[in-house]
């Protein structure tokens, strides 16, 4: 998008995101947390709504009215409330489970389900270039994030032939190198999917 935006870091190795101050902004206290004009917001698929509607001029979201525009909606659901809900419990197994010998069983039943997860979105890429079709959308970018936490899950995005090469494709796009590079993201797994 080429917006202005003053970038913060948190520090998430000394609980910046649990301090009074950060709680203020997003009493989750999880990562990220925009503030555009003053408000703060909090939760990834609201700032896509909101940053894709307030600049639609980078047509990020599909019309008011469009045929695509439920799907964006549908996608980034799935995106938020599906992929990235079981995402977490694969990564904070303690979370959900009083039992510490249960742990392992609970990763290992987070990587079944991850696995089915990215086998109906590696379908839906069967004949798209992207997740709505031949146009990037915010969903893409919230995708590919998503796909590079689960790398190392028993069965890695990558090992699906439709959605490989669409990572790759979204890995070679400009914003997402850029973006990676100011977090220090390592995104050769992507690039170098042949």
């Amino acid at each position: 998008m080429k917006l202005d935006y003053e970038l913060l870091l948190v520090d998430r190795h000394s609980n910046a995101h649990k301090s009074a101050e950060y709680l203020a902004l997003n009493p989750t206290g999880r990562i990220p947390t925009l503030i555009d004009e003053g408000q703060p917001i909090f939760e990834s698929s609201a700032m896509c709504i909101h940053l894709s509607e307030k600049h639609a001029e980078h047509k990020l979201m599909p019309a008011l009215g469009s045929t695509e525009r439920p799907l964006f909606f549908q996608w980034l659901a799935y995106l938020n409330n599906t992929l990235q809900a079981e995402l977490m419990i694969r990564y904070y197994p303690h979370r959900h489970t009083t039992d510490e010998h249960a742990i392992a069983s609970v990763v290992a039943a987070q990587d079944l389900r991850l696995a089915e997860i990215f086998a109906i979105i590696n379908d839906a890429l069967a004949d798209k270039q992207y997740l709505l079709g031949d146009k990037i959308s915010s969903c893409d970018f919230f995708l590919f994030m998503l796909a590079g936490w689960a790398l190392p899950t028993q069965c890695s995005p990558l090992s699906f032939n439709h959605l490989a090469r669409y990572l790759q494709r979204m890995s070679l796009h400009p914003t997402v190198q850029s973006v990676c590079a100011t977090e220090g993201v390592d995104i050769t797994a992507f690039e170098s999917y042949a």
